[in-house]
């Protein structure tokens, strides 16, 4: 199980492999769990795949907002299954060992595509900036080479920040103790169970999310700021009324994506009186209900999409 490493003068065990407990206190109840997760990861690829298919075939659909969609589309496919399938394993089959090297793995995805979809998350705020507060230049300003540099930019800026963590975890000693508590292996959920100095890893930590979630959400609450005072200076109720339904889905996805985020970032550094079960229950929601809503709230209330569905269900019928 824990392989001896000698380093000058000291050993350090590091784990072939990592535990992972599930939801500590409510074992009893992860079939039940399972189902719901269950339901909700099928929505996602449904949800996602469906957007895909709408917007990236049609021409008419390639614009920034829809394009923008469409990344996060993406994004929410790939961070649900790097961390759904492993914990219905756990759930189902007691299969609870995850190799530490996959461990890393699954880790640096979960993180760096979070980061992705706050860039992400971010652009689409500069995208209804720009389509409220200066019209005239929408076209000229976010053009199909400025979205792909954004879309590269995103997955660069996620994969360059997370990139120390499965180095500075390398680093640590576990003595002997491979258990998390934790349906996931989560940069926190790691480093809490090392027994050797973690300092560099939560400053680390904190850095990064200083770096990605406090930087992200004070420009996209500038953003919004001018967007509003734009908006009400608009004479006409019905262009208020629109400007405002199209913000009100972003700032939707906003809360849904970054309020389970900030919980689960606040709790393992102060919320040691929140119960553990409660803590694992949310981080679990965190990683699947932003994926699950995303597509049911755009594709719910933006015409364009609900129209192309109603036809493709026709052709189908």
């Amino acid at each position: 199980m824990i392989g001896a490493m000698s380093g000058g003068n000291e050993t350090f065990y590091q784990p072939k492999n990592f535990i992972l407990i599930g939801i500590p206190g409510l074992e009893v109840a992860h079939f039940w769990i399972s189902i719901l997760m269950v339901a909700m990861y099928v929505l996602t690829i449904l949800g996602n795949c469906a957007i895909l298919a709408i917007i990236m075939p049609k021409e008419t659909f390639h614009k920034p907002m829809y394009l923008f969609l469409s990344m996060m589309a993406m994004i929410d496919l790939v961070a649900s299954a790097t961390t759904t399938p492993k914990i219905l394993c756990i759930f189902w089959f007691n299969d609870k060992e995850i190799d530490f090297s996959a461990c890393l793995l699954q880790l640096f995805l979960i993180h760096a595509f979070s980061m992705m979809e706050s860039t992400v998350l971010l652009a689409m705020a500069f995208d209804r900036y720009v389509a409220i507060c200066h019209p005239l230049r929408y076209t000229s300003i976010l053009t199909n080479a400025i979205i792909a540099k954004i879309g590269v930019l995103a997955i660069i800026r996620g994969s360059f920040l997370m990139a120390p963590a499965p180095f500075l975890i390398r680093r640590l000693s576990y003595c002997q103790n491979n258990v998390i508590y934790h349906t996931y292996c989560e940069h926190m959920a790691v480093v809490k169970i090392a027994c050797t100095d973690t300092t560099i890893n939560q400053v680390y930590g904190l850095t990064v999310a200083l770096l990605v979630i406090a930087v992200d959400i004070v420009c996209i609450a500038v953003s919004y700021c001018a967007i509003f005072r734009m908006v009400f200076r608009l004479s006409s109720r019905e262009a208020r009324r629109k400007a405002l339904g199209t913000c009100g889905l972003h700032i939707c996805v906003i809360l849904i994506s970054y309020i389970p985020a900030l919980f689960s970032f606040f709790t393992h550094r102060f919320g040691h009186n929140i119960p553990l079960y409660v803590h694992i229950t949310l981080a679990n929601l965190y990683i699947l209900i932003p994926p699950m809503c995303n597509p049911m709230i755009y594709g719910a209330r933006t015409k364009e999409i609900r129209r192309r569905v109603v036809v493709i269900f026709r052709q189908q019928g």
